[in-house]
């Protein structure tokens, strides 16, 4: 769910939505055989990856993003400072 643009009170009703959904869902499964279970375990599984490849495309499609990563990643930590050292107002 993409909540980057919205309102807090959009925002708040789609964590009400989500919690509903949740709730609805939980009553849902208790009523299901083992093997029904099992097969919308499958598919929920499939749908997490299939959120998480769309998330790292995404992020992939960001210009430069990997390269910045990995030289960050080669950079001695002592070439780092400390955040709160740098404004403490933050």
């Amino acid at each position: 769910m993409d909540t980057t643009d919205n309102s807090p009170e959009e925002m708040s009703a789609a964590v009400i939505s989500v919690t509903e959904l949740q709730h609805q869902l939980n009553e849902l499964l208790q009523q299901l055989s083992p093997e029904r279970l099992q097969v919308l375990t499958d598919f929920a599984s499939y749908l997490v990856n299939a959120e998480s490849e769309a998330a790292t495309q995404e992020l992939l499609a960001i210009p430069g993003l990997l390269e910045r990563v990995k030289h960050s990643s080669a950079t001695p930590k002592t070439h780092y400072t400390n955040w709160r050292t740098l404004r403490s107002d933050v």
